[in-house]
């Protein structure tokens, strides 16, 4: 059986889309996927074994320059791409109406959330099979139950299984290191760097390695400034994905605030402590084995404020014996 999944973004949304293909190889010998995602994203459905082929789309820099995008060629030859796949079925794990767009161009049944289910409920209309699946439960579960209803097979009972390698992809590790995720895109989901700098501290001084990965130059300069006169703090060089995916793959343990690469060591079964300020975990947190979130308990706590610091009553004296814990329950 052949399926196109179309789950074309965020990082964290793609993330949680690898457990259904997990249980879909497991109860459907044979079965394969293609998958539609953001070409930014395009390394991370190669790592899942069900997976034949990756088809890049580029809504975010398309939709910036139609014309261009037009006279390339890009759009005929994705549009063309779509149209010779021989599926057996399409699911459309967005549930939102550009993705759903995207499946005008499949010749194979359309399978979707219906219209009490997806995040857009118009995008249900483009579908030729739709599923019900509560909203009240985490979006990792929510796609694990769609695949199962929409490829009739029972959903298992037990946690969701990612399927990658994490040995494969890390490779060779010289000495045991931690790695803080400080970066995240909204300003209130930035812990206080003054606490990522006493967490460093209390972690250089008793000799763990730190590694801090940056994105941005902003990000870059707040990584100095928290590894800044630390002998075991290291500021890592510029890394695409993949670079920063085997960083992550090598941790014995992250630190992170709520953001796509704490969802990718997750995935890569790396215990982490995930900060939460302006979000709550239950429907978008770090889903795994060795998955520890704290959450900030201010009045501004899981208000979903973008701008306001909501970090109030978790600092790095919190953090630190959580995270001790968490190594000593890995060792």
């Amino acid at each position: 059986m052949r399926v196109l999944l179309i789950k074309t973004s965020s990082l964290g949304d793609v993330i949680h889309t690898l457990p259904a293909l997990t249980d879909a190889a497991k109860a459907i010998p044979g079965i394969r996927f293609d998958w539609v995602v953001e070409e930014g994203f395009a390394e991370i459905p190669a790592w899942h074994p069900a997976v034949d082929r990756v088809i890049p789309v580029a809504i975010r820099r398309w939709r910036k320059n139609l014309w261009r995008t037009y006279k390339s060629g890009e759009w005929r030859q994705f549009q063309q791409c779509l149209r010779e796949g021989n599926y057996d079925l399409v699911i459309d794990a967005q549930g939102l109406l550009k993705s759903a767009w995207l499946t005008r161009y499949c010749n194979a049944p359309i399978a979707g959330l219906d219209r009490h289910s997806a995040r857009e409920p118009l995008a249900s209309r483009f579908y030729d099979r739709t599923y019900q699946v509560p909203r009240e439960q985490h979006a990792l579960e929510r796609t694990r139950q769609l695949f199962a209803q929409a490829l009739g097979y029972r959903l298992p009972v037990s946690t969701g299984d990612y399927g990658l390698d994490r040995v494969a992809l890390a490779g060779p590790v010289d000495e045991p290191y931690l790695v803080f995720l400080h970066g995240t895109t909204w300003a209130s989901k930035h812990w206080p760097e003054a606490d990522w700098r006493a967490l460093a501290e209390r972690l250089n001084a008793e000799g763990w390695a730190i590694r801090l990965p940056w994105g941005s130059a902003q990000e870059k300069a707040r990584a100095e400034r928290i590894a800044a006169g630390l002998d075991k703090a290291q500021v890592l060089p510029k890394l695409n994905l993949v670079g920063v995916a085997r960083v992550i793959a090598g941790a014995r343990a992250c630190v992170a605030v709520d953001t796509g690469l704490g969802h990718l060591a997750a995935a890569l079964d790396v215990p982490s402590i995930s900060l939460y300020g302006p979000t709550r975990p239950g429907r978008v947190g770090a889903y795994g084995q060795g998955q520890v979130h704290l959450c900030a308990t201010g009045p501004n706590a899981g208000s979903g404020d973008r701008e306001k610091s909501c970090f109030d009553g978790l600092n790095a004296a919190g953090v630190y014996p959580e995270l001790q814990r968490l190594l000593e329950e890995h060792s």
